[in-house]
């Protein structure tokens, strides 16, 4: 069970803890290299003009700043609000890597395929699943003034395939695209898109009625465009069959056919390669500004009031460098989220709180030197290994490891003859450390479903 942080939204693991993480993060790592991405790193400030580049989230950057500065200057904090040259903390690690691709290009080889797992930090109101401080793992594809579509389709099956290989519940990848709801409202007239998107973006959270009267207030849609709208939001399919829904509402627009098309493909493709996995929602918006195609939202299903655990999709022009553009397409985990629920439902656990397999004993505190001679012996074939810290009764040591959660202990007697106690069965054998090794099962921690 996860322990409530005593700095609310900073969470800290204890170490059982840390080793769901980290099997989480290795799982993620291993499926993205797999598929062939490059792993990089961005630093952890950027410009806050660089940051808010991405749309209305003002309130939910962190500034830096020196304590002396603000003692000195108190209108600094004020200044770093209008400042684009002041320094904040990355809330995210999209913008980071559009900074990065521009400022590297002539080092990069295109479609430059990259995943990035790091810190962010957000002033959000701390709840389960919204941290101020998470971790985030992206994987994002990125051309040079073109990227083919069919990239869209496999960052969502690369997905499908990563969370597949999580111990967490059942989970559903909710699809749209932008231009398809863009082309929609252009044609019944509502030209403030974004101002649309926006709005449906919240229906979730406030629900038709609320949604269309913001449509209504605040963009000028009459009652019917309004119902229009919450029509195209509503249709659902697990197949490619919203296609002619979509037609039925009788709307007519290029824009409109081009992301029916694009959406197609993608349903298609996933339902013969993730079956069950991905659904065409109409309702997924992605509010922020950047997106142009293709909009992704997941949810562990039986959790969906934890929210999104994976979001992202197309951008066309994030990234730009004079008349060059760098189009791409990206997802990203929220990991600490993930975490959070899984030690939260105890949905997984590690299989022991310490990585260390073998506790060598001591006899005596002069036979520490070759105590060590044994676990260096252990160690150079994989086997983590600790050497008790002084040579007490045998039943001390022995309770020492069990509360290590250490399954093994090592015994040399005088003679040089030696013996490995597994203290979970009591059996205790002869052994050589030369040769010895544990069974698979526990020579390294492992996570599993619970």
């Amino acid at each position: 069970m996860a322990r409530t942080a005593s700095l609310s939204g900073f969470p800290e693991w204890l170490p059982e803890e840390r080793l769901v993480e980290l099997h989480v993060l290795d799982t993620l790592r291993k499926t993205f290299e797999l598929h062939g991405f490059s792993s990089i790193e961005t630093r952890a400030v950027e410009t806050v003009g660089q940051l808010l580049r991405k749309g209305e989230i003002d309130k939910e950057v962190y500034g830096l700043s020196r304590l002396q500065d603000d003692d000195a200057d108190p209108a600094s904090a004020a200044t770093a609000k209008t400042d684009p040259n002041a320094l904040a903390l990355h809330f995210d690690l999209t913008v980071p890597f559009a900074r990065y691709v521009v400022e590297n290009a002539g080092y990069l080889a295109f479609p430059f395929r990259r995943y990035q797992i790091q810190k962010v930090w957000r002033g959000e109101r701390p709840q389960e699943g919204r941290a101020r401080e998470f971790t985030q793992a992206d994987i994002d594809i990125v051309g040079d003034g073109t990227l083919p579509f069919r990239y869209d389709v496999e960052i969502a099956l690369v997905i499908a395939e990563a969370l597949s290989a999580l111990p967490i519940p059942d989970f559903l990848l909710r699809i749209n695209n932008r231009k398809l709801a863009e082309g929609f409202y252009t044609g019944i007239g509502l030209t403030d898109t974004a101002g649309v998107l926006r709005s449906i973006d919240k229906l979730e959270k406030i629900g038709s009625d609320k949604v269309a009267e913001l449509l209504k207030t605040e963009l000028g849609a009459t009652e019917e465009q309004a119902r229009a709208a919450l029509a195209l939001a509503s249709i659902r399919t697990p197949d490619t069959g919203f296609v002619e829904q979509v037609r039925a509402l009788g709307v007519s627009n290029d824009l409109l056919e081009e992301g029916l098309s694009e959406l197609e493909q993608v349903i298609s493709a996933a339902v013969q390669r993730a079956p069950g996995k991905v659904v065409a929602d109409l309702s997924i918006a992605r509010g922020l500004d950047y997106y142009t195609g293709t909009v992704v939202e997941t949810v562990l299903v039986g959790h969906e009031q934890l929210g999104s655990i994976c979001s992202g999709g197309r951008y066309d022009a994030l990234a730009s460098k004079g008349n060059r553009t760098f189009p791409g397409v990206g997802l990203s985990i929220g990991v600490t989220r993930l975490v959070s629920r899984i030690l939260s439902q105890d949905l997984a656990k590690a299989s022991r709180s310490v990585p260390t397999a073998v506790l060598v004993a001591l006899n005596a505190d002069e036979s520490w030197g070759a105590a060590q001679d044994v676990a260096a012996q252990l160690r150079t074939r994989g086997i983590a290994t600790e050497v008790a810290a002084k040579a007490e009764k045998f039943g001390k040591q022995i309770k020492f490891a069990d509360r290590r959660g250490i399954p093994f202990v090592w015994f040399t007697d005088d003679d040089g003859k030696h013996q490995v106690k597994d203290i979970r069965s009591g059996e205790q054998v002869d052994a050589d450390p030369a040769t010895w090794t544990p069974a698979d099962e526990d020579l390294h921690v492992t996570v599993s479903r619970a």
